[in-house]
This record gives structure tokens, sequence and C-alpha cells, in this order.
């Protein structure tokens, strides 16, 4: 049999009405669990899922399991502005959107199971998630699961995520092509995807045949908060050990590099005349600073959509092999970076001019 939808065929195999097979295989949400279940297999076992448009969603109901703060825009934008890219990809489609706070470790599996087993729920979306137990207990079920900026060390879920290490990387990239040498990071290690940003950053100093040493390139920060990170750069630019400020910062969110620069204002130092700063993240706030932030920004959006995506198409084929996609940041280059020429530690002082031509 070829591979175009064979509706008569399946409805005569599953006993259901041509009807009946048309709106499950239209991702409607107007029909039973059960007939679902029975025109999906027959259809697989047909061979004809290939047959079914790209676009269209093979489930009406998905569950959303996250930290209690991601869904709280105060709490955490990042993850909250996620969510609502998952919203959005699914608009067009007849689906049913439920929630679920989780602890990213040791997360309660008894919740998790409880709502996995819940006849309504068709799959699931697993964001910020890190606890190994909950990924193999999605694993186990027998509905499609995707995670979103986390990672399953069993290698047994698919994964949608920013390329971390390689953000990094690019970031530093830019800094040291843009003629700075005297660079220091600011970064908040709280979970293992700034550990991945901090790799990609280093392996850019490696490229160099340069040293990174943390106690002298790095400035740790326990949150990502302003006014934490302006504490800590303030201490840093005040210690004895540190005489001269380095050509540029490199921060690890638009928050802590608002922080970096009231630090630098307070001692007298320019944004970027005297000082650079450069900014890792995703939020809208590193185009409306006092100094628009030259940012590279972490993919958000794109991972709703994606994952969306990766939904359908284990839908399609369970059987496919499973794998992670790693997006790309984006390079916005705005004012608060300015280049060094060679043989100069900071380029003359004027606003106009902050990039050789």
């Amino acid at each position: 049999m070829d591979k175009k939808l064979k509706i008569t065929e399946i409805a005569r195999r599953t006993n259901l009405s041509t009807s009946t097979v048309s709106r499950v295989l239209a991702g409607k949400a107007n029909t039973s669990e059960t007939a679902r279940r029975l025109v999906l297999e027959c259809a697989r076992e047909l061979g004809v899922m290939e047959g079914i448009a790209a676009g269209r969603l093979l489930l009406n109901n998905l569950v959303i399991f996250a930290p209690q703060r991601a869904f709280d825009e105060r709490s955490d934008i990042f993850y909250y502005r996620v969510i609502q890219s998952i919203s959005k990809a699914l608009d067009s489609h007849e689906v049913r959107l439920r929630y679920c706070p989780l602890e990213e470790l040791d997360s309660d599996a008894n919740v998790f199971i409880s709502r996995m087993n819940e006849p309504e729920t068709q799959a699931a979306i697993l964001l910020g998630i890190d606890d190994p137990h909950i990924h193999e207990l999605a694993a186990d079920f027998a509905k499609p699961c995707v995670l979103i900026n986390c990672r399953d060390k069993r290698m047994r879920l698919p994964t949608v995520a920013p390329d971390h290490r390689a953000i990094g990387e690019f970031a530093a990239d830019y800094l040291f092509d843009s003629g700075h040498r005297d660079m220091v990071v600011v970064m908040c290690l709280r979970r293992y995807t700034m550990d991945l940003r901090l790799a990609g950053i280093k392996e850019a100093w490696q490229q160099r045949n340069l040293r990174f040493q943390s106690k002298r390139d790095l400035i740790t920060v326990p949150s990502f908060s302003a006014r934490e990170a302006q504490q800590r750069v303030a201490e840093w630019l005040d210690s004895p050990a540190h005489k001269n400020p380095p050509t540029a910062f490199l921060v690890g969110g638009d928050f802590m590099a608002e922080g970096t620069v009231r630090a630098l204002q307070q001692r007298g130092l320019r944004v970027p005349q005297d000082v650079s700063v450069m900014s890792i993240d995703a939020f809208n706030l590193a185009a409306i600073q006092d100094v628009p932030l030259t940012a590279v920004h972490v993919p958000r959006d794109e991972l709703g959509t994606e994952a969306v995506h990766m939904l359908q198409q284990r839908l399609i084929r369970p059987q496919a092999a499973i794998g992670s996609l790693l997006i790309n940041g984006m390079l916005v280059v705005r004012e608060s970076v300015r280049r060094i020429r060679p043989g100069q530690r900071r380029t003359a002082v004027e606003r106009e001019g902050l990039y050789d031509v």
C-alpha cells in the first residue's frame, strides 16, 4: 500500500466511521481517546503516517512540567516566555494546554506519575527539569515527551535547547576579535547550562593559547540579579589586587550586565569609552538599557516552537532515532562594546566611531 492516507481502509480495520478517522487524522478534538489510539495505531501499521501534512498536530491535550517560577513572569521571564511560545505554536491546533509545577531536582515523582496517567494526557513537555528519575519515568511512559533546556543523560528522550557552549565561545570570540585581551567574565553558575557557557568561553581563551584563570578572570554571582552583580563587580574593582580595570566584561545575563554597568559608572568609568560590557541573554532589557548592550541573544521563543514540532515527529514516527536539537544564538550589536586598535589598550574617547571602518 502506498503512503497516501487510506481513510476507508483504516475505517474498515478499526470498525470506525470514515468521518471519525478523518477527524483523528486532522487533529480534531471531538474524538474519543480510544478512537484516536485505534486510528493512529492502524495508520502506523499501514505505513501511511508520513502522508500526514507536517503542520497537522495529532494530539489534543498536552501537559507542561516546569519549575514553579516558570509560571510567573516576575520570577523567571525566560521560562515564562518559552511557555508563551509553546502556547503560540499551538494556537492553530485544537490542543488543550495544562500546567504542572515540579522542582528542578528532587521532583515529586508521584505528582508526575499521577498527571501522566490521567487519560486526557496525550503528551508532555519538560521545561528545565533536571531530575534524572523524572526523565526515566517519562521515557517509560507510552506517551511522547520532549525536554526543553534540560538533558536526559540516558539519551532516551528528545531534547531542544540553546547551544550554550557554542554561544559562550561565540560571545568571547566577538570580544577577542574586537581587540580585547584583558577580559573578566561575570557568571551565575547555579545550573549546568551556565557551566556549559563558561566552558565555551574558556575554549575561546584556549584557541588563542591563553590560559583562563578563574581567580583572575571570573567573577561568580549567586543569582542573576543586578544588585548582586553590582556588589560582586564593585568588590572586584575595589580590590588592591586589581589595579586597573579590564578592557571588557563579558556578563552572563542582562540584569547582571546592568549591575556591572552601575558598578563601573559609580567609579567614574564610562561604558564603552573606558570599559566595554557585553551580555549573553535573551531578554529585551538589552535594548532599553541606559547603555544599549551588545549581546548574544539566547534562543527563547524558538524553543517552544521546535518542541511542538518535535512532539509531532514523535507522534508520526515513534520509533525514529532520538536526538538533541541545539539552537544557535544571535549576535546583536548595539553600543556597549568598542573596538580596540592594535597597540592600544583603549580607543580615543568619542561616542562616534565605536567600530573601525
